[in-house]
């Protein structure tokens, strides 16, 4: 029987990995994919996205229910958490679209292989080989394809020194606690930390967020993290900007953490549990780079705009490239653009300044663009406008008053260039805000764009009517 040459190999079953995988069936490519764990959908939808936005959904049910005398129902009582029942639902979620991957590489006639795949080196002949070794499979099998598209994802960083215990945890480990921490020290405010401390502070734990970098979600724009700081306030939730650890123990009722604040002092925390969320290291130790031409640099592989790495026929997508920011929306694109280039279609490159940014916290934060900041670092002549939710009928209607969108545009053209949204539903209003940057409108075109009332989208328009001072309802 002949040996079968796939037309494409992906090492990867995660967002970037199965996407890439799915647009290739779809485009008539011989497509392998090569997933070492049992399910796919890689850390996603099995310890990232999919599980946190489901407990953020419970968050938001629980808040509501406090308030519900206020919505008019009466004679329901006192809400009571069921923590077992919340990641039962958590994980029939996961579960639901786990199995949905696999129909889809049924449909689209793409071959999974499980095992753990590694590259051998340059191409021979143009055909590419992967080694595939794991549980069952005796001697290690071969995968051959004209194309290798690597997409192996990233694990939790952990402080030097720090191993994960019942107390220590990382993003992974919180997401199987037996029960709700009475209080939670969270080391790292970018969105993984603050969309748990949210989570729990809903839940009624005792959240204390302890940040390097001089403010909350350091990435966003920096009146975004302001009210974020000021809403957090609010909640209960204290914050340390500017701080940093100095250790972690374990005690024999929690952890103890001890760190140095902003203004030099040291303090000490006690807490029953820990969260680390600095951040995340790319999965590419051990994937034979080594017997390539690609130099990774701080574990991060370099790609060119169609994310083709220094060997020729090996692309890299997902968690693992360099430059861009570890979002699965990101490693998806990614995997979109490199099918079309393998099949030969029209691609496009993914564009720094068109990425979209949400974070689940409440209230919610969504950001595409340039941030007021870096439009002036740029050098570049700006207008600014601001829109509060506290103006939107429909944030009346919902009980979400806090936070606002801010647009940043070009001062002589009106071309946006950035929109930064913190409230109600923002990961879901910065849709429109990319597609108009995507396509390089004006705030005149989108001051001109009907939006329904009444609607939280309608104070997008509000939000670039603010550019030039027009905003209909401030």
């Amino acid at each position: 029987m002949a040996e079968t040459i796939y037309d494409v190999a992906i090492i990867g079953g995660g967002p970037a990995g199965y996407t890439a995988a799915i647009r290739a069936g779809q485009l008539g490519l011989k497509a392998a994919l090569i997933e070492k764990e049992a399910k796919l959908g890689g850390t996603c939808l099995h310890w990232g996205c999919i599980p946190t936005k489901s407990l953020l959904f419970n968050a938001e049910i629980y808040d509501y229910l406090k308030d519900a005398k206020e919505y008019g129902l009466e004679g329901l009582g006192e809400a009571k958490i069921n923590w077992k029942t919340i990641l039962d639902r958590k994980n029939q979620i996961i579960a639901k679209h786990a199995k949905g991957l696999d129909f889809l590489m049924r449909k689209n006639k793409v071959t999974v292989i499980p095992g753990y795949g590694k590259l051998t080196g340059a191409a021979k002949d143009g055909i590419h080989s992967v080694e595939v070794t794991g549980e069952g499979k005796g001697k290690a099998e071969t995968v051959k394809a004209k194309n290798v598209i690597v997409a192996t994802g990233s694990d939790a960083k952990l402080l030097p020194g720090l191993k994960t215990s019942d107390k220590i945890l990382t993003n992974m480990e919180i997401l199987t606690i037996n029960g709700i921490p009475k209080s939670l020290v969270v080391i790292g405010a970018g969105a993984v930390g603050v969309e748990f401390g949210s989570i729990f502070r809903s839940f009624g734990s005792e959240i204390t967020i302890v940040e390097y970098l001089p403010r909350l979600v350091p990435n966003e724009d920096e009146d975004v993290s302001k009210e974020l700081a000021r809403v957090f306030r609010k909640r209960g939730i204290e914050s340390h900007v500017g701080a940093k650890v100095e250790k972690v123990e374990e005690t024999k009722t929690g952890v103890k953490v001890t760190f140095t604040a902003a203004d030099g002092k040291q303090v000490v925390k006690e807490a029953d549990k820990v969260l680390v969320a600095v951040g995340r290291a790319p999965r590419t130790e051990n994937i034979g780079l080594e017997k390539t031409k690609i130099k990774p640099e701080r574990g991060f592989i370099k790609v060119n705009e169609f994310m083709q790495t220094e060997e020729p026929g090996v692309y890299a997508i997902g968690d693992i490239v360099a430059g861009l920011p570890q979002l699965a929306h990101v490693g998806a694109m990614a995997g979109v653009v490199v099918a079309a280039k393998i099949a030969g279609k029209y691609a496009r490159p993914v564009k720094r300044e068109r990425i979209p940014g949400c974070t689940y916290t409440e209230p919610q934060i969504g950001s595409v663009g340039l941030t007021e900041a870096q439009a002036k670092e740029k050098g570049l002549q700006i207008k600014v406008g601001k829109f509060p939710f506290s103006a939107n009928s429909k944030a009346s209607i919902v009980g979400q008053h806090e936070g606002f969108i801010k647009v940043v545009a070009d001062a002589k053209y009106g071309e946006i260039l950035g929109v930064h949204i913190i409230g109600p539903q923002a990961t879901e209003l910065i849709a429109e805000a990319v597609t108009a940057i995507e396509l390089e409108a004006t705030v005149d075109d989108m001051m001109f764009t009907i939006h329904a009332h009444p609607t939280l989208a309608e104070a997008m328009l509000d939000g670039f009517g603010s550019v030039e001072g027009m905003a209909i309802n401030m």
